[in-house]
């Protein structure tokens, strides 16, 4: 959503094409006005939208995932996190997920906000979610997919996110997140399984 006081830096859509249609992302080239009146063109993906957890468990650690990604041709570590599916709510997303890819259900979540993860190209926002109160269940992996599901320390994760250990942007954004709230810094809004308001 734009503020009135910004309208001097909208560009408006003229004309619309469809790039590519997959069947996941979607790749479009739109020809604007811009602020001064005249044209341009913007390429950029259409994504569905995304969610990313924290998971905290009660020792002070966190899970963590590591899976192959194909693009970057390297295993990366990262926080759970998965696509929305269309029309689903961001947090019923989150906690499919977490349970599809961990095996750990949660008692206790709190939203903390949303990313832009590449806001030149790309018109994904991931909603970042804290869970505590995990509760171990069974871990059920789409077919294609293969991770491993491990544990580290916060200051293992603060670390891993210093040294490069940890490169990928929604990682490093719930990190900051993480440290902030572990500080009081910034505050979350608790919910349990039935959305009720935690102490």
């Amino acid at each position: 959503m734009t503020d009135s006081a910004d309208a001097h830096l909208v560009e408006t859509l003229i004309e619309s094409q469809s790039l590519c249609d997959g069947s996941f992302l979607k790749a479009r080239r739109d020809r604007v006005r811009l602020p001064d009146g005249g044209e341009s063109s913007r390429e950029y993906i259409v994504h569905p939208g995304a969610v990313v957890i924290i998971p905290l468990l009660d020792d002070d650690t966190v899970l963590l995932e590591r899976q192959f990604r194909y693009p970057v041709g390297r295993v990366m570590t990262e926080f759970p996190a998965g696509k929305l599916n269309p029309g689903e709510d961001p947090l019923e997303c989150a906690r499919r997920e977490l349970l599809e890819e961990t095996g750990f259900a949660a008692g206790q979540w709190a939203k903390a906000g949303d990313m832009h993860l590449a806001m030149a190209y790309s018109t994904e926002v991931i909603h970042i979610f804290f869970a505590r109160g995990l509760v171990q269940g069974q871990q059920n992996l789409d077919q294609d997919e293969f991770l491993e599901v491990r544990t580290a320390s916060v200051d293992e994760v603060f670390e891993a996110c210093r040294s490069g250990g940890i490169t990928d942007a929604k990682t490093l954004t719930c990190a900051l997140w993480l440290q902030n709230w572990r500080s009081g810094a910034w505050q979350l809004d608790w919910r349990d399984a039935e959305g009720g308001v935690v102490e």
